[in-house]
């Protein structure tokens, strides 16, 4: 019999490592296997964190610190967790979520360089101990990233530096060299590589569920 209460995954990585695909392919796989889910964003996930989300990411004249983004995006997150994810969790639904803290950690920390305690501070205190079952962060070099990127329109966080995204990459795999939560996947290799992968990982998560 599956457990209670729902899974809830993560996708991670810097722009143009895939996420919007992969995130369809693990919807498609979760629904190929009767499990239930809903799909969700990262600032964002609810009206008002959306509105947050907008604000944030506006190209605009004004310098916006790392401190106002990283409360921008927390404000949005804890709209976000007490209105979707936490009720859709107790109701035994899974969550798809394209991003959540780490990706706090890896942009502003490592990529804004705020004190990561600071950040700590928050998650403890919005997220209440609540953390991803899972988190599969894609992962690519920078400069790969950037050709795929070339042909997009930029919004103010996907038009910083190459340096920024290092620091950004470098964080991301510091944190999952600490959290077993983690899977690395190689964002370089063919889709349906990506995909094997996230396969492979998301069957044994549904496997322990369903026990």
């Amino acid at each position: 019999m599956a457990d209670d209460y729902g899974k809830f995954i993560t996708l991670e990585g810097s722009e143009g490592v895939g996420k919007t695909t992969n995130i369809e392919f693990v919807c498609q796989f979760l629904e190929t296997n009767n499990v239930p889910f809903i799909r969700t964003r990262e600032p964002g996930g609810t009206p008002l964190a959306e509105a947050l989300r907008e604000a944030m990411l506006a190209v605009r004249e004004e310098e916006v610190s790392g401190m106002t983004e990283l409360l921008i995006v927390f404000a949005a997150r804890t709209q976000h967790l007490e209105q979707v994810i936490r009720p859709a969790l107790a109701l035994g639904q899974w969550v798809v979520c394209d991003r959540f803290t780490d990706a706090s950690y890896a942009y502003q920390g490592y990529g804004r360089g705020l004190n990561l305690e600071h950040i700590t501070a928050l998650e403890s205190w919005v997220q209440n101990g609540l953390q991803p079952d899972l988190t599969l962060l894609l992962d690519l070099a920078p400069d790969v990233a950037e050709q795929r990127m070339q042909e997009r329109t930029k919004d103010r966080m996907e038009s910083e530096q190459r340096e920024f995204y290092q620091r950004v990459r470098a964080g991301y795999l510091e944190r999952a060299a600490e959290q077993a939560r983690f899977r690395i996947i190689d964002a370089q290799q063919s889709v349906d590589g990506v995909a094997a992968q996230i396969e492979t990982h998301i069957t044994d998560l549904i496997r322990h569920w369903r026990g």
